[in-house]
C-alpha cells in the first residue's frame, strides 16, 4: 500500500540510520564533565558522539554506506499518472477510503487520471476548510436546503458499481490522495461544475482550472478592504 505521508519520513529516518550506522554503538574514552553546566554536557556527548562516527566509518564498505545514504524508493512523491496507478497493487482503506473512492466514480470514473486527482483535491480541500465538515465522508454526503453537494448521493438512482476496472482505478487514485499525494492540479479548489451548467456562485469565485469535464473554483481571499 502507498504511503505518501511516510515520504519525507524515511528519508529523515534514513539520514537517522547514517548517523548510527557510522557511530556503530561505540563510545569514545571521553569522560563527561561533573559540571551542572547543561552546555558543557551537551559539548562533551557531542565529542563522544563524532569520536564513535569515526571509529564507526572505519568498519563500514562503501557498498553499505551507498545503501543506507540512498533516499528511500518512493521519497519523492509520485506523480500520479496511468502508468503508475498500474503498477500500484489494489487499494483498500477504511470508511473515509471509501467514501473518497465513491464520490470519484460516480462523479469522475469518465475522466483521466488528472481529471479524478482534481476531485479528489476538491473533496479533501473541503475537509480542511471550517466551511464544510471536516470528515471525507461528511463532505461527500453534505446536503443543504437546496439538495446535496454531490447530486449522485441523493438523485434516488442506485449506487451500484457497475464498472469493476474502474472503480478499481479510481480506489488508486483516492488511496495515493488520502495518503498524502501533493494536491497541484486545482490550486486550492473547493468547487466544480461541468460546462453544461452555469451556477450563480461561479460569478462569486475564483476560477483556478478546468480539467476534462469539470470547472474548478475556489473562494476568493478576504482583506481587511472588503
Amino acid at each position: 500500500m502507498l504511503n505518501v505521508t511516510s515520504y519525507a519520513t524515511k528519508a529523515l529516518c534514513g539520514a537517522a540510520i547514517v548517523i548510527l550506522s557510522l557511530s556503530g554503538g561505540a563510545r569514545a574514552d571521553v569522560a563527561v564533565s561533573g559540571s551542572n553546566d547543561p552546555s558543557e554536557q551537551i559539548d562533551q556527548h557531542l565529542v563522544s558522539l563524532m569520536s564513535g562516527e569515526r571509529d564507526g566509518l572505519g568498519k563500514l564498505s562503501a557498498k553499505r554506506i551507498a545503501k543506507i545514504t540512498t533516499t528511500p524508493e518512493g521519497a519523492t512523491p509520485p506523480k500520479i499518472t496511468a502508468e503508475w496507478l498500474a503498477q500500484q497493487p489494489a487499494a483498500k482503506g477504511g470508511q473515509q477510503f471509501e467514501c473518497l473512492a465513491d464520490v470519484l466514480y460516480h462523479e469522475a470514473r469518465g475522466e483521466s487520471v488528472q481529471g479524478q486527482v482534481a476531485v479528489a483535491e476538491v473533496v479533501l480541500n473541503r475537509v480542511e476548510d471550517p466551511a464544510f465538515p471536516n470528515t471525507v465522508c461528511g463532505v461527500v454526503h453534505q446536503s443543504n436546503r437546496r439538495g446535496c453537494q454531490f447530486s449522485w448521493t441523493c438523485d434516488g438512482k442506485s449506487d451500484r458499481i457497475g464498472e469493476s476496472s474502474a472503480y478499481s482505478r479510481v480506489k488508486k487514485v483516492a488511496r495515493a490522495m488520502m495518503d498524502g499525494a501533493p494536491r497541484v492540479v486545482t490550486d486550492g479548489a473547493t468547487f466544480f461544475h461541468t460546462p453544461a451548467v452555469k451556477p450563480s456562485w461561479a460569478r462569486r469565485f475564483v476560477r483556478t482550472a478546468k480539467v476534462g469535464a469539470h470547472i474548478f473554483y475556489r473562494k476568493p481571499v478576504r482583506t481587511a478592504s472588503n
